[in-house]
This record gives structure tokens, sequence and C-alpha cells, in this order.
């Protein structure tokens, strides 16, 4: 078996997006599938997530938090890749 390809991804969504259940519902996503990072709500609207973990368990993750839960409605969601920086041990509502 081949050892796992850690990836760090880097998102923002925009749209209703706070207030609605959606950064716990990525967190459970993310726990569910392994994956680590955070979520943040920024001060301007959008949210702010964080995904560190095998690339294929976070491409899982990104599927599912796409639209978010029923409440959400995701307009747009922006993937960047990052350079990993800080390992993160588990996944974390950020304040």
């Amino acid at each position: 078996m081949s050892p796992m390809k850690a990836v760090t991804k880097h998102l923002l969504f925009t749209g209703n997006v706070q207030g609605v259940g959606f950064r716990a519902y990525t967190r459970r996503a993310a726990r569910t599938a392994g994956v680590t990072g955070w979520i943040r709500n920024l001060t301007d609207g959008r949210v702010e997530v964080l995904l560190q973990g095998d690339s294929e368990r976070i491409d899982g993750v990104i599927q599912q938090i796409a639209g978010g839960p029923p409440t959400a409605r995701v307009e747009s969601m922006i993937v960047d890749d990052m350079d990993p920086g800080e390992i993160f041990h588990q996944f974390t509502i950020r304040r």
C-alpha cells in the first residue's frame, strides 16, 4: 500500500454561510473523514476553512461541504493549495 499523500487546502466561501450551521456541518464532515484543520467566520461575511490530510479524503470533504448544510446558500467557493506550515491534529471551529 502506498503512503498517504498529505496536502493542505485553503477555502473561502461566500453567500449565506454564517449563522446557518455551516461551521458545525463542516467540522462534522472533516472529523468523519479523518481530515484536520479549522474553520472560522470572517468579519466580511465569508467563511474560511483550512483542511489537512489525505488528498482523496479532502476532496470528499470539499464535495460534501461545497453546497453547505440545507440552511446555507453558497454563492462561491475558492480552493487553493497551500504549503502545510503548521500541522493540525484535529479539526476545530475557531472564533
